[in-house]
């Protein structure tokens, strides 16, 4: 890895999405806070779905979601671009197209100059116009600890948004990145994992999801999440509990980066990950054959992850015929959606 002047990931307890409050504490919150009761509120945090949805017209919704956190990698435009596009890709999961975008800056002016401060506010605002979206302004505080993302806006047809919550039986589950990004980035702050599959991580996360979201518009699918901070198992039980279906994983269908088993193996598990273990896996079931190794990948903490799109059996060759066109190159059919197990994930190999 190649030498930085201000190593940003020195600076922070966690990175990139492990940041997140674990899902038990999260849920304790969340489970005390009155849901809100309006007609046009078409999707809420009842499913702890990507993002909120509210209707304006009978042609146009708005899609509502916000991401920040410390830095995940050391170069400050990186950092930025990935922020946002980690920020964009709850919008892409509920179908919906990204319009504008607010900055979130947590900036500790003792510790960094104003240049880093500006490169991560133009890799963020590239990245939006990549997208095809504006920034619109923002709001910075002075913090001990760098922290960056959006709050973002976007629009979709009320008939046409995809949720986690529509997931049926039989239905096949297709995962568009490969996971490992929450391992990777561990030892990297180490310097303990090669160049190749560093760069390889950086280019996933920095990658937008908007032509997963334009495939699976096209083919039509039954539901849908992005895999970020609570790792694939996590995502998929949130899923699977939003739909009242049982899930199950085949690990050995699942893409992830070179290295990610090595890593994983040699204990290079975020505190996120570690979180995800402790959680999720009173609602999983894993064969014996699947390898402990394996097992971590499977809830390693992703930071702009991919989408876990529920497709129909009829329609899964389409899909992945159209993820391909459109250059989703790692996309895999990783699972299936079953009747029985009801909100419980099951590992096999």
């Amino acid at each position: 890895m190649q030498e930085k002047t201000i190593r940003l990931t020195k600076f922070a307890h966690c990175a990139g999405c492990a940041a997140k409050l674990n899902a038990k504490v999260l849920a304790d919150v969340l489970s005390k806070i009155p849901l809100e009761a309006n007609p046009n509120l078409l999707v809420g945090i009842e499913t702890a779905d990507d993002a909120g949805v509210y209707r304006i017209t009978d042609d146009v919704a708005i899609v509502q979601t916000t991401d920040f956190f410390p830095p995940i990698v050391d170069d400050p435009y990186t950092f930025g671009a990935i922020a946002a596009a980690n920020a964009l890709s709850d919008v892409y999961a509920m179908g919906g197209t990204p319009i504008t975008g607010l900055n979130l800056v947590g900036f500790p002016t003792k510790t960094f100059a104003l240049t880093v401060l500006e490169a991560i506010l133009r890799g963020g605002i590239d990245k939006l116009h990549e997208a095809g979206a504006v920034v619109v302004g923002g709001h910075s505080i002075e913090d001990q600890e760098l922290k960056y993302g959006l709050a973002v806006t976007g629009v979709v047809h009320p008939e046409r948004i995809v949720t986690n919550a529509g997931a049926r039986e039989g239905d096949r589950l297709v995962l568009t990145k490969p996971l490992g990004i929450g391992l990777i980035t561990t030892a990297a702050k180490m310097e303990r994992v090669s160049a190749e599959t560093f760069s390889g991580a950086v280019a996933s996360m920095t990658t937008l999801n908007r032509a997963a979201s334009e495939a699976m518009l096209e083919v039509g699918v039954h539901a849908c999440t992005d895999v970020t901070g609570f790792g694939l198992v996590g995502h998929a039980w949130e899923m699977a509990q939003a739909s009242r279906v049982g899930m199950t994983l085949h690990a050995g269908a699942v893409p992830y980066f070179e290295e990610a088993e090595s890593l994983a193996e040699e204990g290079f598990l975020a505190g996120g990950s570690v979180s995800n273990i402790k959680y999720f896996s009173q609602f999983t079931s894993v064969d014996d054959a699947v390898e402990q190794r394996v097992r971590d990948v499977l809830f390693d903490a992703q930071t702009s992850g991919g989408l876990l799109i529920s497709v129909p059996p009829d329609r899964v060759e389409a899909l992945l015929e159209c993820l391909k066109g459109k250059g989703v190159e790692h996309a895999a059919v990783v699972g299936e959606v079953t009747a029985d197990h009801l909100g419980r994930i099951t590992l096999r190999l």
